[in-house]
């Protein structure tokens, strides 16, 4: 009874490793325009496949106006650059990879 289980068990184990769940994966930035992510020798991701946070992309903010002055707006420049290196989760199935954040 106690190899049944532990068949069982593996067999569980098997088929969640083999779903591709998701996972954190590193890249380097090989490419800008059009945005190249290198994970491997083998894999490079492009556009296509990337999601881009806010925190890997330039973006416009406005600071509110107080009694002073107006609001004002600037661009802050968050964009990734070649050679950067980045942290990535990439979706359950391995279709789409999400750029979270720059690495030092």
């Amino acid at each position: 009874m106690a190899n049944m289980i532990e068949i069982i068990k593996k067999a569980a184990m098997d088929a969640v490793q083999n779903s591709n769940p998701t996972s954190v994966v590193y890249g380097k930035v090989v490419s800008v325009s059009p945005l190249k992510i290198q994970v491997s020798a083998k894999l490079i991701l492009t556009e296509s496949q990337l999601v881009l946070t806010r925190n890997v992309t330039d973006y416009q903010m406005t600071i509110e106006p107080n009694t002073i002055s107006t609001g004002t707006t600037f661009t802050v420049k968050n964009g990734l650059k070649t050679g950067e290196n980045v942290v990535m989760i990439r979706q359950a199935g391995g279709q789409k990879y999400i750029v979270i954040d720059k690495a030092g």
